[in-house]
């Protein structure tokens, strides 16, 4: 059977991921041993918190190396800081190593405004791809974050937002995607995004 693995390493937002997953009809599954991530047909990897704290629990679940290869070969969704996660450092509270899997590192969003940018922010895409696909420019989205990525590559930003400056939104290369912005609190847009990501899966065919 066919499914979507969400990655559990005991800091993610797993249940509102799962939730809005069932919602569209898609067959997942809560993923705390690698077998799990290895029979998916596509990963999300959630999380919520301080970098180094998840980097420490995603490394003691020793789901890492499972993690790593899903991203090598099949769809994969970072979300909010799993997304940060994709990147290879972070500043966030002491220096410390990400997943590597896209060049760039995370620091603070320079910005006047309040931190963390929490609530509805419009989305301008940048770079059209599989997961946008029937978006809007300007279409809002919900943010919970003070930290931000700073993308080596500029061709990986896919939407960016503003907040006081421009905050990558989201990312993309092939398969991998990550979302700033979590698409499973974002309403209507975010459920399309989500269906967009299941559809390019063997569980969206």
């Amino acid at each position: 059977m066919s499914y979507i693995a969400i990655v559990d390493y005991g800091a993610g937002n797993l249940m509102s991921v799962h939730n809005s997953l069932d919602f569209l009809g898609c067959e997942n599954k809560i993923a705390d041993s690698p077998a799990v991530i290895e029979g998916a047909s596509g990963v999300i990897l959630p999380g919520v918190g301080a970098f180094p704290d998840a980097m420490d629990a995603l490394h003691a679940s020793g789901l890492t190396d499972a993690v790593l290869a899903a991203a090598a070969e099949k769809p994969f969704l970072g979300i909010c800081l799993g997304m940060q996660m994709l990147f290879e450092q972070s500043d966030e509270v002491r220096p410390c190593k990400g997943l590597g899997l896209l060049p760039g590192r995370i620091g603070r969003i320079p910005t006047k405004l309040k931190l963390p940018q929490i609530g509805w922010n419009r989305l301008e895409i940048l770079r059209p791809n599989a997961m946008t696909e029937g978006l809007q420019q300007g279409d809002h989205v919900y943010f919970v974050h003070s930290f931000m990525v700073f993308p080596s590559r500029e061709e990986d930003l896919a939407a960016v937002t503003d907040y006081g400056t421009r905050v990558p939104a989201m990312v993309a290369r092939g398969h991998l995607f990550g979302c700033q912005f979590h698409p499973e609190k974002s309403g209507t847009v975010g459920l399309h995004m989500l269906k967009n990501f299941v559809n390019l899966t063997e569980v969206g065919q």
